[in-house]
C-alpha cells in the first residue's frame, strides 16, 4: 500500500503522469486477500467491471488535476466495489409506505393486490401452468379461456378481451375497428395524462384518422352529427381523468351518442379509464360510473383499466358487442399486448372477489376508499403516540382533510379524512419530509402550510408500525 499523504492538488503535468503510473492493475487488485469477500459476494465477472471502472475514474480525476496524488489501497477499492455493488444489486423498486392519501397513486404502483391474488401471483411464478394448454383436449388453448367465464358473470351477454394496459386497450380497439379511416371525438375530450400519454398520440398510433367535433368547454349532438362522413368508422368518448371543466359547459351523453352513432350504423367506443366495477357514490366517488352502467346506456365498447379503481394488476379490458370483440381479437395487436401469466394470475383473483362479492372486503383499494373517519384518526393517533415513546420531541395533532382516488379518476372525488400533522422542531417541514422519504423503508407523505401531513387511509395496517419508527427516526435526528 502506498504511504498515505495529505491531499494537495496535482500541480504538473509530471505530477499526473507519475500518479498514473502507480494506479494498480485491474488483474493485481483480483488477486488481493482485500477482494476476497466481495468475489465470493458478487462473483468476479462483476467485481472485474466494477474494479476496472473505478481505476477508470480515479484516471479520469488524476488526469483533469483533480484526483487525490496517494495510490489507494486494495482496501479502499474493495470497499468502492462494495459500496457500487450494493447500490446496482439493491432489491428495486423498494417497497414504500404511501402515506399521501391518494389511494391508486400511479407513481408508487397504483392499487395493491388482495390478499389471494398476491398469493396466486407467487404460485404462478414459481411453477408450470396450463397458461394456453387445453388439458381435456391436449392441445394448445388461448389464455383468454382464464377471464372468459368470470367476465360473462360480470357483463351478461357481453365479449370481452384483456391486454397488458388500458392505452393498449383503446389502441387495439382503435386500430381493429377504425384503422384508415376517422374516429369522431369531442375537442373536450382530447385528454393528456400522466406519462404524456395523449389520446390524439394514442389515435395517430392506431392508424385511424382522429376527426374533432365541438369545443372545448361544448359539444353537442348536432356536433357530432355534422362530423359523421362516409369515412367514419367510429364515434369515440374518452373519460376526462384528472380534470374537469366547469363553468359554460354542454356534454353529450352516452345514451344521446348512442341513438345517433346507431341510427347510422356505427358503433361507439368508450376510454373510461379508470374501470370501476360497482357503484362507489358510497365511497365519496360520485362522478365515476360502473362500467357495465356505460355498456346498458348505450356503448358498444368500453376500454378500462384494471389497475385503478378496480384494484387489479396492471392490465386493459375491453367489453362490449360480441362481434368487435372478435376483431379486436383477430388482430396482430392482440398478441404484442397481451397479458403474461402473472397479470392473468392476478387479474382473475380480483375477478373471483367481484364475482363473490367479496371484492369490497378483499380489495385494499376498495377498502381505503370505504375505510370509516373514525378508523383512520384511530390509527394516525395511535402511530404518534408510539412515535414519541421513541422521540419525545414529536409535536403532533390531527386535523381534518380529504383523501383522492387517484390514478387519473374521479377528478373532483374527495373522501373525507383525518391527517396527522407533524411540526418538525427545526422548523422545517420540507426537511423532515425528505428525511422520511429517504429512510428505511422510504415514506411518501406530503407537506402543506408548514405541516408534514400523513394520512392513514392509504398506509397499511401491517405498515403501522413501521411508519411509528420512521417518524421518531426522521424527527431524532432533525437539526
Amino acid at each position: 500500500n502506498a504511504i498515505r499523504r495529505p491531499y494537495r492538488p496535482l500541480a504538473s503535468p509530471m505530477d499526473r503522469d507519475d500518479t498514473l503510473k502507480t494506479l494498480p492493475a485491474v488483474s493485481r487488485l483480483l488477486d488481493d486477500p482485500a477482494l476476497a469477500d466481495p468475489i465470493a459476494l458478487w462473483g468476479r465477472p462483476l467485481v472485474t467491471d466494477l474494479l476496472r471502472e473505478e481505476v477508470d475514474r480515479r484516471r479520469a480525476r488524476i488526469q483533469s488535476g483533480k484526483g487525490d496524488p496517494r495510490v489507494p489501497s486494495a482496501v479502499e477499492f474493495a470497499s468502492a466495489v462494495a459500496s457500487q455493488a450494493a447500490a446496482l444489486l439493491a432489491p428495486s423498486p423498494r417497497v414504500v409506505i404511501n402515506a399521501t392519501g391518494v389511494i391508486a397513486h400511479t407513481n408508487l404502483g397504483r392499487s395493491v393486490l388482495s390478499v389471494a391474488a398476491s398469493r396466486r401471483v407467487a404460485e404462478a411464478a414459481a411453477c408450470y401452468l396450463d397458461l394456453e394448454y387445453d388439458l381435456e383436449k391436449g392441445a394448445r388453448g388461448d389464455r383468454m379461456i382464464h377471464l372468459d367465464a368470470l367476465l360473462r358473470r360480470l357483463f351478461p351477454g357481453r365479449s370481452a378481451v384483456a391486454v397488458n394496459n388500458n392505452a393498449g386497450a383503446i389502441l387495439l380497439a382503435l386500430r381493429a375497428l377504425a384503422k384508415g379511416r376517422e374516429v369522431v371525438v369531442s375537442r373536450g375530450e382530447l385528454v393528456e395524462i400522466g406519462g404524456a400519454f395523449r389520446v390524439p398520440d394514442i389515435l395517430a398510433a392506431s392508424g385511424a384518422k382522429m376527426k374533432e367535433v365541438g369545443t372545448t368547454n361544448r359539444t353537442r349532438p348536432a356536433d357530432y352529427e355534422a362530423g359523421i362522413g362516409p369515412k367514419t368508422a367510429v364515434v369515440l368518448k374518452v373519460h376526462t381523468s384528472n380534470f374537469k371543466i366547469v363553468g359554460f359547459t354542454e356534454d353529450t351523453s352516452i345514451r344521446e351518442l348512442a341513438a345517433l352513432a346507431h341510427a347510422k350504423g356505427l358503433p361507439v367506443v368508450v376510454d373510461w379509464g379508470s374501470g370501476d366495477l360497482i357503484d362507489l357514490a358510497s365511497f365519496g366517488v360520485r362522478d365515476e360510473i360502473p362500467v357495465a352502467a356505460l355498456l346498458d346506456q348505450g356503448a358498444d365498447l368500453v376500454t378500462f383499466s384494471g389497475d385503478k379503481l378496480l384494484g387489479g394488476p396492471q392490465a386493459g379490458l375491453a367489453v362490449g358487442r360480441d362481434d368487435l370483440i372478435k376483431r379486436l381479437r383477430r388482430d396482430p395487436m392482440a398478441r404484442v399486448l397481451r397479458l403474461d401469466r402473472l397479470q392473468i394470475a392476478a387479474l382473475r383473483e380480483t375477478l373471483v372477489a367481484y364475482v363473490t362479492g367479496r371484492a369490497a372486503q378483499e380489495i385494499p383499494t376498495l377498502r381505503m376508499l370505504s375505510l370509516p373517519l373514525a378508523e383512520v384518526g384511530r390509527r394516525a393517533e395511535a402511530v404518534a403516540r408510539d412515535a414519541c415513546r421513541l422521540a419525545p420531541r414529536l409535536a403532533w395533532k390531527l386535523e381534518a382533510g380529504v383523501s383522492r382516488p387517484g390514478g387519473g379518476s374521479s377528478p373532483t372525488g374527495e373522501i373525507a379524512t383525518t391527517l396527522l400533522a407533524i411540526e418538525d422542531p427545526s422548523g422545517d417541514a420540507g426537511r423532515l419530509e425528505l428525511r422520511l422519504r429517504r429512510g428505511d423503508p422510504p415514506v411518501v407523505a406530503r407537506v402543506n402550510d408548514g405541516k408534514l401531513l400523513l394520512d392513514l387511509r392509504t398506509v397499511l395496517p401491517e405498515q403501522d408500525e413501521q411508519l411509528s419508527r420512521c417518524l421518531a427516526a426522521a424527527v431524532a435526528t432533525s437539526g
